[in-house]
């Protein structure tokens, strides 16, 4: 398990775009799984919709490859010296929205890893149910 503390010395994201509360659990090479509270006081929601807040799909998407990020980068060397970009997402499907309150969980399993590219299979579940799914495919690059 790693703490948010631990999280940031990996990824080189931050506020307000640091989308990953914990990660959970860690299988080299295979499977991650991440968490990340969506709390009222995120800023999106001020626009998103006034009067009902709903979390942007595609900062699931971005949570979901953060989640990918910290597992890819486990398996190079030298990861402070890398950043993780997205090179291309396929087969996305929005179940359900995502409201203050929920707890995603962000599920990923890596399909393909070579060399510097990583090919996963992402889900966010709220409750045990999934709410977004897609392919994700990664490009772990230097910074």
């Amino acid at each position: 398990m790693l703490d948010i503390s631990q999280i940031k010395k990996i990824l080189p994201h931050r506020y307000p775009f640091l989308l990953v509360d914990r990660i959970l659990e860690i299988k080299e090479n295979k499977k991650i799984v991440g968490l990340k509270n969506v709390t009222t006081n995120e800023e999106f929601f001020n626009g998103h919709f006034p009067g009902h807040p709903i979390m942007p799909g595609v900062l699931i998407l971005e949570a979901m490859a953060q989640v990918a990020g910290v597992g890819l980068l486990q398996s190079v060397d030298n990861p402070e010296d890398k950043v993780p970009y997205f090179g291309r997402i396929d087969n996305v499907r929005f179940r359900k929205p995502v409201v203050p309150g929920d707890q995603l969980i962000l599920e990923v399993e890596i399909v393909k890893l070579r060399r510097s590219i990583g090919k996963v299979e992402a889900k966010a579940l709220v409750d045990g149910k999934v709410v977004t799914e897609a392919t994700l495919t990664c490009s772990i690059q230097d910074k």
